[in-house]
């Protein structure tokens, strides 16, 4: 068992399903996103804001390949489970942020190498709070190692 997360972080979460399924949700908007986008930007630039809508955001060949391949990550590691999702929710989620953060600052610069809109940055950002959101109550473990409930260590009734 992992002793480097939080005492608070919950292991065997009852909702656990749901959050695996915003996981999966989120993978699979994005590999659409990335198919469309693929097929909507071939021939025009590789980088740079090209003018492109797929979904109500701009996009270029080069978000294309990496929000299908992110959404490939995150799909492949929900359906594995194993708390892989976990791992792939976390630190994709982050990315997808600092990536988000990236582009939010270079909107309407020509350093806007992901071609983003400011509809493109809030989907970045939701998309990768769901992400860690789930990450954070997807976590699996045996139920010697769980410990026991919060309501139980309380001497309160489940």
């Amino acid at each position: 068992m992992e002793t480097d997360t939080m005492a608070h972080t919950p292991v065997n979460h009852p909702l656990r399903p749901i959050y695996r399924a915003l996981s999966f949700i989120s993978g699979a908007y994005l590999v659409v996103f990335g198919v469309i986008g693929m097929i909507q930007t071939s021939g025009e630039n590789f980088t740079g804001v090209v003018g492109v809508r797929v979904l109500g955001q701009e996009t270029n060949m080069l978000w294309s390949i990496v929000a299908l391949v992110v959404g490939i990550v995150v799909l492949a590691a929900a359906a594995m489970g194993r708390n892989l999702d976990v791992a792939a929710g976390k630190y994709l989620g982050w990315a997808l942020l600092v990536v988000g953060s990236y582009e939010l600052a270079t909107n309407r610069t020509d350093a806007n190498l992901f071609g983003f809109s400011m509809s493109t940055v809030v989907v970045t950002y939701l998309v990768g709070l769901i992400l860690i959101l789930a990450s954070m109550y997807s976590k699996v473990a045996p139920q010697e190692q769980a410990g026991a409930p919060r309501q139980v260590r309380e001497h309160r009734p489940a």
